[in-house]
């Protein structure tokens, strides 16, 4: 009897574990619950870059500059949270790809230059903090006793990244140009009660451009009309602040200015760009 009734249990427990599993499982002809049938963004090829003759470039200036996904008009970045099946975060693409093998990450140098590859193990091994503290139990005795807490990698706390990009004037098309060269993401951590950016790996951008044609971003005023972060890379489709331009210091706008005298000083490199374009049709 006994040995019936354990045998009747163990029936209904594999039973209800079944049950559970087949009602998890995603079906693959699952139904069509959009206007047509979409792939994504597959089939698209990146917007070849002009030509460049190097006695046609009359100027050219490096700057950095950073964008924040908290921003309103930037916050295409940062979702979705969830991934959707032809949508992901600008984050969730480049930690994908790097996983996959499709892209490249290289290390954070103090002259933001690429010069060392790493791995996507070594980028999340990196993240994975281990802090030891001090605790107390909450019933008596009280006794203090030492804790380990654990945090692993948080995609959701990459909040911004920053472009280091190439500037120039090209005499043959008479215009200003301009190329990115490299794209490195920032976790935006928060250590005693401070908010600290903490740069993640460089990207070479146009290694990185195919992928990015293919990634679906959310277009907030026509969902029919798909666009991709190389098309929002390509056409500006951002808001961001410079932080740095080449000097002969080589050092940051914040290492010399703080608070509005920074943010005049971005303007006035901004501004500057666009003066010398203008200066030379005035005579």
């Amino acid at each position: 009897n006994y040995t019936m009734k354990k045998l009747f249990l163990a029936l209904f427990a594999i039973m209800m574990v079944g049950s559970f599993t087949a009602q998890s499982q995603i079906v693959d002809d699952a139904p069509m619950d959009q206007l047509y049938e979409d792939e994504g963004l597959t089939e698209k090829v990146p917007v070849p870059y002009p030509y460049i003759r190097k006695a046609d470039v009359m100027w050219s200036k490096r700057i950095w500059r950073e964008i924040d996904f908290r921003q309103k008009f930037n916050q295409k970045f940062y979702f979705p949270i969830e991934t959707q099946a032809n949508w992901k975060s600008f984050i969730v693409t480049v930690l994908d790809a790097l996983k996959e093998g499709q892209l490249t990450a290289y290390d954070i140098s103090a002259t933001d230059e690429l010069l060392v590859p790493i791995t996507y193990s070594d980028i999340i091994g990196r993240q994975t903090d281990s802090i030891y503290q001090i605790m107390q139990r909450p019933y008596p005795p009280y006794e203090e006793y030492d804790t380990v807490i654990y945090t692993e990698f948080d995609p959701t706390k990459v909040m911004r990244i920053r472009l280091k990009e190439d500037w120039y004037f090209d005499a043959k098309g008479s215009q200003m140009m301009f190329r990115i060269q490299a794209i490195c993401p920032i976790m935006i951590k928060e250590r005693n009660g401070q908010e600290v950016s903490e740069p993640l790996f460089w990207l070479s951008y146009p290694q990185s451009r195919d992928v990015f044609a293919q990634s679906l971003v959310f277009n907030e005023f026509n969902s029919s009309a798909r666009l991709s972060y190389d098309e929002v890379f390509w056409k500006r489709l951002f808001d961001s602040y410079i932080y740095k331009e080449e000097n002969v210091f080589d050092r940051r706008i914040s290492q010399y200015a703080t608070g509005v005298d920074a943010l005049l000083e971005a303007e006035r490199v901004k501004s500057e760009m666009r003066d010398f374009e203008e200066n030379l049709w005035e005579y």
